[in-house]
């Protein structure tokens, strides 16, 4: 199982039911990086730069 994850996600099921995902560790990885960037610039947009707030503090906040 820990192998067919490698290449691409496997679920796990009870009783015909998803229990759980396994997922390899590069796909994962993907997964994290897409979703800190997709939280970044969601933070950017809502970051009122027009009220003053500094983009290098925002990007000091957000580790960017």
């Amino acid at each position: 199982a820990i192998t067919q994850a490698s290449d691409y996600p496997l679920q796990i099921t009870g009783r015909n039911k998803p229990l759980a995902y396994l997922i390899g560790e590069e796909i994962f990885e993907k997964m994290v990086s897409y979703l800190e960037d997709h939280i970044d610039k969601k933070e950017v947009k809502e970051a009122h730069f027009k009220k003053g707030r500094d983009f290098e503090h925002i990007a000091k906040e957000l580790d960017i």
